[in-house]
């Protein structure tokens, strides 16, 4: 399906360009910080109240790594490092607001955790712990397990 956009200036009147229909584009971040993973509590919908890993969309001009960065400081308050790309999570229905695809980043922590933005409350769990949380992100962090498990063991 194709969608109309606006015709710019060097188009010729009744002209008009066409893109196509695609998914939205989010980040994630599985955070080690002090031993543990770190998730937030929603505080909206959808998933309201329940634990995730931090992470949103992707804003126009701004390149993934940068978007997991601003993300994960806006709601953890955290500084991070990636350490690497856990992978991209595309089902369409992983959210229930639309199809969105999510690229998913290890990171290591620093500086002082705070619940900011989107989070009502910010908690360390070891992997042990991990409660039921939103959208696929256990499926992300149970296919991250063995490099949770050699991160942790070098920190």
């Amino acid at each position: 399906m194709k969608t109309p956009i606006d015709s710019k200036p060097d188009m010729k009147e009744n002209e008009s360009r066409y893109v196509p229909v695609t998914p939205l584009l989010t980040v994630d971040a599985l955070i080690l910080f002090e031993g543990k993973i770190v998730l937030i509590r929603r505080k909206n919908s959808p998933f309201e109240n329940d634990f995730a890993l931090p992470g949103g969309f992707v804003e126009v001009g701004e390149t993934v790594e940068a978007a997991t960065l601003r993300e994960s400081k806006e709601e953890t308050g955290l500084d991070i490092s990636l350490i690497k790309l856990l992978g991209v999570y595309s089902d369409p229905a992983r959210d229930p607001r639309g199809h969105t695809v999510t690229i998913c980043y290890l990171a290591k922590g620093f500086g002082n955790l705070k619940a900011g933005s989107d989070a009502k409350d910010i908690r360390l769990f070891g992997f042990n712990e991990i409660p039921k949380l939103a959208f696929d992100h256990n499926k992300i962090i149970k296919n991250a397990k063995s490099d949770i498990y050699g991160i942790l063991s070098q920190m």
